[in-house]
């Protein structure tokens, strides 16, 4: 955060902490902020698999992707849709820059198949994970669930278009 100064961070101040009780002392407040979620199922030889992800549409939402966060469900993730958020499918290059969380990257043709799996993304790198193809979504999941759920390339994946 940036260092504010004079009346400016007094309001800053009186916006971002609110008295706990009588005691001296101070909580930030957490301002919530409403996310989209979408259930993505995916269609392996072993059956289907459903996540429930958080929707990132506009570009600010994808370059955001799941930085900073230490809370993501086991079924949880992010699908990256429409890829790139302005424009036409193009390759795909992901880093984990400010991502505390292990990933698998799933890279998903426009036809909803996936064109390759970027398995066990390390947390914080800043290593270029890429499609190697033109890709119109992008679907982040916990490290790990791709291999153990035998999700591979090729396999179908889908849901609902808002």
């Amino acid at each position: 955060m940036k260092l504010l100064c004079g009346l400016g961070a007094a309001i800053a101040a009186s916006v971002l902490f609110v008295p706990t009780s009588s005691h001296a002392g101070a909580s930030i407040v957490s301002v919530p902020v409403q996310v989209k979620k979408v259930d993505v199922t995916i269609e392996s030889a072993n059956g289907p698999h459903v996540f429930h992800v958080e929707l990132a549409r506009t570009t600010a939402e994808q370059e955001r992707g799941l930085m900073f966060r230490t809370n993501l469900p086991q079924d949880g993730g992010m699908i990256f849709t429409p890829y790139p958020a302005e424009g036409e499918p193009r390759e795909a290059s992901f880093w984990m820059k400010n991502t505390p969380t292990a990933l698998d990257i799933l890279f998903i043709r426009a036809d909803g198949t996936i064109a390759r799996i970027g398995e066990n993304a390390v947390p914080f790198s800043e290593d270029n994970v890429k499609s190697g193809e033109p890709v119109a979504a992008v679907l982040e999941i916990h490290a790990g669930l791709s291999a153990r759920l035998g999700i591979k390339a090729g396999d179908k994946v889908r849901w609902a278009k808002h």
